[in-house]
């Protein structure tokens, strides 16, 4: 097995992401994960590789590969919410692993117009809305049947 593989292999979840999050699926770079807070559609893209904290730390081939997978999610959360507009931002002030949210923001959603990061407490999804959700989100990414 070579280096590269390896590497890959050892990709590790930052525990705050998983905790916040409920998994969606794998694509071929990224884990796509639901944000456990039902005021906004919004899905989290981590890529599976260790020890990333910009888009620049990514090969170039892989950095295609995310912006494919980003306006993968942002049709499916298009499709799914038809939103006013679709916010896309790779911050990590908090959670040092590169991640990248992909939010589908209405005009009246709970922070609009401002950003969705701090306009009081998460409201978590119920177990049944959450497998609801999943599943639509699992045939949007083609991994069930309408």
């Amino acid at each position: 097995m070579d280096v590269y593989a390896i590497k890959m292999n050892s990709f590790t979840l930052h525990e705050r992401v998983a905790a916040d999050t409920h998994a969606v699926c794998d694509l071929a770079l990224c884990r796509v994960l639901l944000m456990n807070d039902k005021r906004f559609p919004w899905l989290v893209l981590v890529p599976m590789r260790p020890d990333l904290r910009e888009i620049i730390d990514l090969p170039p081939g892989d950095r295609a590969v995310l912006m494919e997978e980003i306006a993968r999610t942002s049709s499916a959360l298009n499709d799914l919410f038809a939103p006013d507009k679709l916010n896309v931002a790779a911050l990590g002030n908090k959670v040092p692993q590169l991640h990248v949210h992909v939010i589908a923001r209405k005009k009246t959603d709970a922070a609009w117009p401002n950003p969705v990061w701090g306009p009081g407490t998460a409201e978590p999804y119920d177990k049944a809305e959450t497998g609801a959700l999943l599943d639509k989100l699992g045939i949007q990414f083609g991994l069930k049947g309408n």
